[in-house]
């Protein structure tokens, strides 16, 4: 139990976030605006202002256990434990996934910003986390009876896209991180190659288990890597689910907890996946009305209408990653494409309505929507 003087020092913390990040994105969205007309796919960069606030709030949630909602079979009374004793790594945020992308980002800011105040906190708190140790517990849990399909594959792709950032990072802590996931990096990377000979359709969802998005995740670790098999092994696969789609029925596009476009990550999983010319082809099959702004509930920003409640919250984040399927996609079209014009300013409206919420004063949608933004303005 906490005193009182611990919710007062909480409660200030969190005050001083809420006001940094809305004067952040206050300044950042007037830029936008401003630039607009003449460059609609004006997007923020990154600022070391940002930083700041989206690493203030990662901090407050990896090391937070509860409230938790864990993914947990229990094979038995043995198996009764607290968030910490089952994930001693990625306990904290709500839930492991949230834990894994909240550690990926705090590596990011680090890397663009190693003088960034606070960091020496940052560094202290990835170091205590991502031991060898606690890394080690996380791999004996994936291979426990009945945990064959946890964080299938929205997890998988996060932990994936830790280790891509900490491949090649000069520096020696970050050296010591990646070695030390090394044996949950195989274990995922393993449990990929077993199931998806297995899963035989993909998985059109907006939500977790989205299919598009575990690919597209893994298919950027493993070049990034140099696992040419792996990437082999994807790439195929993402022909063999998607490369025959035509006219994605994104009109019915969003559902009300979505925080994936199921038709937008799929365009951002092929622009990867095929030549530049195959993909212009397919994306003019796949989404044929782009170019005369159809379906407009596609190229406009999601209404979220509690922010406190954790899956209508989910649209922001739908705002984010559909600004950056939109900005990825718009740019592996050629230039005098229409498409791309209206994607790019798309994009645009996205970002700017999500980024304005990033912060809402609820955990809902604090615990993991920095690092969606994060990944938006630094990809």
């Amino acid at each position: 139990m906490q005193d009182g003087n611990t919710h007062d020092r909480e409660d200030i913390v969190t005050r001083s976030i809420q006001r940094s990040v809305c004067w952040i994105m206050i300044i950042g969205l007037g830029a936008m605006a401003a630039g607009r007309e003449s460059k609609p796919s004006s997007l923020p960069p990154l600022t070391r202002d940002m930083a700041l606030a989206f690493s203030k709030l990662a901090l407050k949630c990896v090391e937070k256990e509860f409230p938790n909602k864990p993914g947990h079979v229990m094979n038995d009374v043995t198996e009764v434990k607290r968030p910490r004793a089952l994930h001693p790594a990625f306990y904290g945020c709500f839930d492991w996934h949230s834990a894994v992308h909240g550690h990926w980002m705090l590596v990011r800011i680090l890397r663009r910003f190693p003088d960034i105040t606070g960091a020496e906190a940052i560094r202290k708190t990835l170091g205590r986390n991502l031991t060898r140790a606690n890394l080690a517990l996380e791999v004996a849990y994936l291979k426990q009876p009945g945990k064959e399909s946890f964080e299938r594959t929205y997890g998988w792709a996060w932990l994936l896209k830790l280790v891509e950032e900490l491949h090649d990072w000069e520096d020696e802590d970050g050296r010591t991180w990646r070695r030390n996931l090394e044996p949950l990096e195989k274990e995922i990377v393993n449990r990929y190659r077993a199931f998806l000979p297995k899963q035989t359709y993909p998985i059109r969802t907006g939500v977790h288990p989205n299919t598009a998005f575990g690919l597209a995740f893994a298919l950027d670790y493993a070049l990034t890597t140099g696992d040419h098999e792996f990437a082999g092994i994807l790439q195929d696969r993402s022909k063999e689910y998607f490369l025959n789609d035509t006219g994605c029925p994104a009109g019915w596009e969003p559902g009300g907890e979505d925080f994936f476009s199921p038709c937008l990550m799929e365009a951002d999983l092929m622009r990867r996946v095929l030549p530049a010319k195959d993909f212009f082809d397919w994306f003019d099959r796949f989404l044929p009305g782009i170019s005369m702004r159809e379906p407009a509930g596609l190229l406009r920003p999601a209404v979220v209408t509690d922010r406190s409640d954790g899956k209508l919250v989910h649209l922001d984040g739908l705002n984010l990653s559909r600004a950056w399927c939109m900005s990825h996609v718009a740019r592996a079209l050629p230039e005098d494409t229409p498409a791309r014009k209206v994607l790019l300013q798309a994009a645009a409206d996205h970002a700017a309505d999500a980024l304005a919420h990033i912060t809402s004063g609820d955990y809902a949608g604090e615990h993991w929507l920095a690092s969606f933004a994060t990944y938006l303005l630094t990809d």
